[in-house]
């Protein structure tokens, strides 16, 4: 089960694992993992109902990490929430192993879901959400998204299906550190009125600091009795590359990998 404790050191310690494993195995999007470090934690800490000795558990929680790209940051949070031994984190993006670069399911506790390919994470999850009021399960499904992600036409098909259906225990938290994989989002595709946009489907929507523990914490967690009548849309503001001064808001970082010297400056400022 989720202890409600130690958010901010379990961020921390992501962020250090995240820096190794990109580093070691000379795999992309580094960025994009530190900046939804907090997010995770704060999941997996304080929000989602789930148990590591017991990873397929029925009543469990859904989680789905849509931007897959950002799979190091998955893989470490459940290694520190103890679904499987942190020791086996630097053999991510190596041969023959289970971690891949981007988040696969085969092989791993506490991954639902196998994701990559941008904008297959919402439709899932809506549909694991219209499956638990079929089938009167208390599971939650929560579903989590880069920004840039959000150009791809098939989330727009799952939130309007979600709002109008009223499925009240999907939550969709958008990773909104303003920056895709070569530019901007404002001059990829402007996303603005972002809020609106999610509110015309019928969501209830919140913005919050991405990187605001508490503040996090009360913007995702859904009430288990009564179901709320809506689904929630999360926009957390975000700063690609958190926590590694070189790294923050540089779309550089989207695809490079830390060399070993960089490697050592940034676990300095992480803590690692």
């Amino acid at each position: 089960m989720t202890t409600g404790t130690g958010s901010p050191e379990v961020a921390r310690a992501v962020r250090a694992h995240v820096l190794r494993m990109t580093s070691i195995g000379r795999s992309s999007h580094v960025g994009s993992a530190l900046s939804c470090a907090d997010l995770l934690a704060v999941l997996y800490t304080d929000v989602l109902r789930v148990d590591p000795a017991h990873p397929d558990w029925p009543d469990r929680d859904r989680f789905i990490m849509s931007k897959g790209h950002a799979g190091a940051a998955l893989y470490a949070v459940l290694a520190e929430r103890g679904f499987f031994d942190p020791a086996v984190l630097h053999r991510h993006y190596q041969n023959g192993s289970y971690l891949s670069g981007h988040v696969s399911h085969v092989g791993i506790p506490g991954v639902e879901f196998s994701t990559g390919s941008l904008g297959h994470g919402l439709p899932v999850g809506a549909g694991l959400a219209w499956r638990a009021r079929q089938t009167g399960r208390p599971w939650r499904t929560y579903v989590l998204l880069g920004d840039g992600e959000c150009d791809e036409g098939s989330v727009w098909e799952a939130a309007m299906f979600a709002g109008h259906h009223e499925l009240g225990t999907l939550v969709a938290v958008v990773d909104y550190n303003g920056l895709q994989s070569l530019g901007t989002t404002e001059e990829t595709l402007r996303l603005e009125p972002f809020a609106a946009k999610w509110a015309s489907f019928g969501w209830e929507v919140t913005e919050v600091d991405g990187h605001d523990h508490a503040a996090l914490a009360h913007a995702m967690r859904v009430p288990r009795d009564p179901a709320p009548a809506r689904p929630r849309c999360v926009l957390a503001h975000t700063v690609k590359g958190k926590g590694v001064s070189f790294m923050e808001n540089q779309v550089l970082w989207h695809y490079r990998p830390p060399s070993p010297e960089e490697l050592e400056l940034a676990l300095a400022e992480v803590g690692g």
